[in-house]
C-alpha cells in the first residue's frame, strides 16, 4: 500500500501576555498551549529554551471581533493579545 505524505500546515502565534494588576511585566513569545478551561497556558520565549506557564485556567473571555482574551486562572488574571499569526509549511514525513 502506497502512503502519500502531505505537507502539514503549522500556525505559529506570537502573543503578549500581561498579568493584570500593579507592577506586572508583559511576557512576549510564541503560544505553545492555548487557553482552555482546566489546562495551563504555555508561552515559549524567543530563545526557544524557556517557557512561561500559568496556573490552570478557570475562565476565558474574548473581546468581540478582536484577538484579545482575558484569562482568569486559579490565582491570577491576564490579558492575552495575539500579535501575529505566521504560517509555515513543514514536511510531514520524518524520512
Amino acid at each position: 500500500m502506497d502512503a502519500e505524505w502531505e505537507i502539514a500546515t503549522v500556525i505559529f502565534v506570537q502573543v503578549v501576555l500581561r498579568k493584570l494588576g500593579r507592577g506586572s511585566r508583559a511576557v512576549a513569545g510564541r503560544l505553545v498551549r492555548a487557553p482552555r478551561k482546566g489546562s495551563v497556558v504555555v508561552i515559549e520565549f524567543s530563545d526557544g529554551m524557556h517557557e512561561y506557564v500559568t496556573t490552570p485556567v478557570k475562565r476565558v473571555l474574548r473581546l468581540a471581533a478582536k484577538d484579545v482574551f482575558y484569562i482568569e486562572t486559579v490565582n491570577s488574571r491576564y490579558r492575552l493579545e495575539v500579535r501575529d499569526r505566521e504560517r509555515a509549511l513543514e514536511d510531514a514525513s520524518s524520512g
